[in-house]
């Protein structure tokens, strides 16, 4: 790993010396600008080293920013000057994306303490039937918990109730549930809270729903009757579980409290909403208040920051790309990143899709978070639920038993399209003017009108 590291950083900065002090061109590969091609490397690196993958995300960014430094510069300057304008830039949104990861897997770990998870199985009706209503809790509870937990959840509960064979077909339609549960809601999704952190409505995102409430039935009903076949429910008579109400009371508390803090700021208080992370700060606070009634397991911390710091890093990648090289928003493009996103870690896409600007919010919610189920590592919640079974981490099994995954991608897609439309917003997220003052959304006028407003 570390000889590869060392090539690939020789192999590419002695051709490049070139390029040095061309005035921020870079060069390109068949038309494609080189800080993309180093973006996809890291990414492929990160598909390929499965183990090392914080390795590869900090060396992927540290690639990119002495690349920029050397040769092309930033968005908001040359030199050493634009690196801390552009992290002047990022550093409320980064904040904020650390805050809730870190928040988020305490509250995760609260509600699974709740012994909620532990009832749940009793209510699954026999045969194929329990299959799919088991997807379905694990679609709701994407809702409102971070879709990485709901998909450990569900995992957890499939092991029981199918005394520990779980079919891979099935283990694809609960990381599919999970992203799709998530998509429509800026709590249940990695994607959707940072579209939520950059100043994009929860209702935005809303309508993600009505290409996932689709999805979830065409991957869910085929993957139930392969699961029932394989090893079909078994009656859960385990003891009396008493419910923890305090933790769940707890879970609560947190979440209306970090939805709460995100509106009153962003709505009395629009113009200093991107100054400070005001909405990870309130999870925090919400947490400590909590924490005399119910401490939280604080050793998850550790290993919760290092997951946090490799998305982070793969986000500090997408942020330094050059986003107007990219195809103008469509809805094309919006279901070509889901497919995308099934290869590729679907933070950073979304990082770049929000830097961008110019989409529908809803149907890119719902193409990057559930688009990443079609493979086991196209999102985190395929990740962590392979490494409870490691039989899921081959992809050809994974696409040819998890087939109904990607139908139910495009199907539901097509399905919101029809319902709802697309409806690109007029926000863009940007920089002001290039100042290196922080990032915030900015109303764009249409092409025709000569005012810009705010």
């Amino acid at each position: 790993m570390k000889r590869f590291l060392f090539f690939f950083l020789t192999a590419l900065f002695i051709p490049l010396s070139a390029w040095a002090g061309t005035g921020g061109i870079g060069p390109a590969i068949l038309g494609i600008q080189l800080d993309f091609i180093l973006f996809a490397l890291v990414l492929l690196g990160v598909a390929l080293f499965h183990n090392s993958t914080l390795q590869v995300a900090l060396t992927g960014v540290t690639t990119i920013v002495i690349y920029k430094l050397l040769f092309t510069g930033f968005k908001h300057g040359d030199g050493f000057h634009g690196l801390v304008a552009h992290f002047q830039h990022e550093w409320v949104i980064l904040t904020n994306l650390l805050c809730l990861l870190m928040g988020f897997a305490l509250l995760s770990n609260h509600f699974e303490h709740s012994k909620v998870p532990d009832v749940l199985p009793r209510f699954l009706p026999g045969g194929w039937k329990g299959g799919f209503t088991l997807l379905a809790l694990v679609f709701v509870l994407s809702s409102f918990l971070d879709n990485i937990a709901a998909a450990l959840i569900g995992g957890t509960m499939a092991k029981t109730v199918f005394r520990g064979k779980v079919h891979i077909g099935y283990l694809a339609a609960i990381v599919a549930a999970s992203n799709a549960g998530g998509s429509g809601s800026v709590v249940g999704d990695t994607t959707t809270t940072m579209m939520w952190i950059a100043g994009i409505s929860p209702a935005a995102v809303l309508h993600a729903y009505a290409g996932a409430f689709i999805a979830l039935f065409i991957c869910g009903i085929p993957a139930a009757f392969q699961q029932d076949k394989y090893s079909p429910i078994q009656a859960n008579p385990s003891k009396e579980i008493k419910i923890d109400g305090a933790r769940v009371m707890i879970v609560a508390f947190i979440l209306i409290l970090a939805i709460a803090v995100n509106m009153v700021v962003n709505i009395k208080f629009n113009e200093i909403s991107d100054t400070f992370p005001f909405i990870g700060v309130g999870v925090w606070i919400a947490i400590l208040l909590s924490a005399p009634i119910r401490t939280p397991e604080w050793k998850i911390l550790p290993e919760t920051f290092k997951g946090s710091i490799f998305l982070l890093s793969l986000v500090v990648c997408a942020s330094l790309m050059p986003v107007e090289k990219l195809p103008s928003a469509s809805w094309q493009v919006a279901m070509g990143l889901g497919y995308v996103s099934a290869v590729f870690d679907n933070i950073p896409l979304t990082a770049l899709a929000i830097k961008q600007g110019g989409y529908d919010w809803g149907a890119l919610a719902y193409s990057v978070g559930f688009g990443g189920s079609m493979i086991w590592f196209g999102s985190s919640a395929g990740v962590a639920l392979s490494n409870m079974f490691s039989e899921a981490k081959s992809v050809g099994q994974w696409l040819r038993h998890g087939w109904h995954v990607t139908a139910a991608y495009t199907i539901g897609f097509f399905v919101m399209l029809s319902l709802v439309g697309w409806h690109p917003s007029a926000d863009r997220y940007h920089s002001n003017g290039g100042n290196g003052q922080p990032a915030h959304m900015e109303m764009q006028a249409p092409a025709a009108t000569p005012q810009a407003g705010h």
